[in-house]
């Protein structure tokens, strides 16, 4: 059996760009940063940086495109796949993540993720997120025998 399946978290690196193929389909790619600390033989905290280009096709590039931005988090589902072409004379590859799904981070860690950390979310009523009442469990016991499944 074999298996071509990539799951990546990061930060990307540069707004989505959205083209449209011949046939209508749309296009968007990216880049996402992804972070890795280590430490060394000597204990010195090490850090390195990979960067991982991204393609969406379809719907989900029209909302990739549409809400994502630069510095904004996501977390892509997908498959490894190398292209190669000819460019005056010389081969070239490209190896990207063609994403099945694209899954958004929180809206306030980004630079264009929207809202910002500082602002609570208001609801219908206007109240702020963190008045909202806790929830309240009822005081008396339940008994396993009464649970009628």
């Amino acid at each position: 059996m074999y298996l071509n399946k990539v799951f990546v978290y990061g930060n990307l690196t540069r707004d989505p760009e959205l083209r449209s193929l011949p046939s209508g389909i749309q296009v968007a790619s990216f880049s996402i940063a992804t972070n890795r600390v280590w430490n060394n033989k000597e204990g010195v905290k090490q850090e390195s940086v990979e960067y991982h280009n991204i393609v969406v096709f379809g719907r989900q590039a029209e909302t990739s495109a549409q809400y994502l931005k630069k510095g904004s988090s996501a977390l892509i589902e997908g498959r490894l796949q190398t292209r190669s072409w000819e460019a005056d004379g010389v081969k070239k590859y490209r190896t990207e993540i063609v994403a099945d799904r694209v899954q958004f981070g929180p809206r306030g860690s980004g630079t264009g993720g929207g809202a910002s950390q500082a602002a609570p979310a208001q609801d219908a009523k206007g109240a702020s997120d963190k008045t909202e009442e806790a929830i309240k469990y009822p005081d008396e016991e339940i008994n396993p025998d009464d649970i009628p499944f």
